[in-house]
């Protein structure tokens, strides 16, 4: 029987518990799998559940969060023979889009029972593990003040922009991308992974996490009436072909500013190792992940 184990965030909720308990019973019956669940209670512990699931010889383990759960358990999966699955239950659930895995739970669930199984890329941002995409502009500014905002959510998160951007200051960039180095004044700088921030925002629309690539997209320096065009053309999946962002390939990336101070991956805010310098790069089929068919 194969093993399947899932690691729930409890900020899923008690509700969404009952339900889950039960769509596992019916997709993932006893008598040809081996289910077990266990929560997450402290920072970190994913990782180390996952790191544990290797070693127990557990064919899938399912992330049961939002992208924050998903990246901390990934990382105790890369390199292995253990696969991750996803059950998207967060705000944003930009890798599980990017994928076209269901937020519903029954389908999602089926797919996991299907076990149709991919590598994907994941990218390193100063050693952090990114799935999604990682950044050091006003993006990074805003998961360092989300970080310690009572109100999550997509709402919580636009009251932050809101508040914060009149006052940002743009940073001047040194680049470099696989040995080709330029400079930009940028408002965002983003690496991306995936095609997905989130909420169906795409800043990289034709970034993929099987294509051996990162996607650099730099928006320059923007007013405050650009912010309704540039969340349209997001969300519509054509801001690439706007002047609102610069776009590059790439495997290995450097960024430097004396500017800089914030860095977050996949939305969450990280300390900076090395002053005024971020070093990103990617690893190839990292993880099997299960996907959509």
């Amino acid at each position: 029987m194969k093993k399947i184990l899932f690691i729930i965030n409890r900020k899923a909720g008690t509700d969404r518990e009952k339900r889950l308990e039960h769509a596992i019973r019916k997709h993932l019956p006893g008598d040809q799998y081996e289910v077990s669940t266990t929560y997450l209670a402290y920072l970190g512990h994913g990782t180390d559940l996952a790191r544990e699931a290797v070693q127990n010889g557990v064919h899938t383990v399912v992330a049961v969060g939002g992208d924050g759960s998903i990246n901390e358990i990934a990382q105790g999966l890369i390199g292995s023979n253990t696969a991750m699955a996803i059950l998207p239950l967060g705000s944003g659930n930009g890798l599980a889009r990017a994928l076209k895995i269901p937020l519903d739970i029954d389908k999602a669930l089926r797919l996991i029972a299907i076990d149709k199984q991919l590598p994907i890329d994941v990218g390193y941002a100063n050693e952090h593990l990114f799935l999604s995409n990682a950044g050091v502009g006003f993006d990074a500014l805003i998961a360092e003040q989300f970080r310690h905002n009572t109100k999550r959510g997509l709402s919580g998160y636009t009251k932050l922009v809101l508040k914060s951007f009149n006052t940002y200051q743009p940073a001047e960039y040194t680049i470099d991308i696989d040995g080709q180095s330029f400079q930009a004044k940028a408002f965002l700088l983003t690496v991306a992974n995936g095609n997905q921030f989130g909420y169906e925002f795409k800043l990289a629309p034709k970034a993929s996490v099987f294509d051996g690539q990162l996607d650099l997209c730099i928006m320059p320096p923007v007013g405050i009436m650009s912010l309704l065009p540039v969340s349209v053309f997001s969300l519509m999946g054509n801001i690439d072909r706007t002047r609102y962002i610069q776009h590059y390939t790439g495997k290995n990336i450097t960024i430097k500013s004396d500017a800089l101070q914030y860095l977050q991956v996949d939305g969450d805010a990280v300390p900076l190792t090395e002053n005024g310098v971020v070093r990103i790069r990617i690893q190839t089929q990292a993880i099997n992940l299960v996907v959509n068919e």
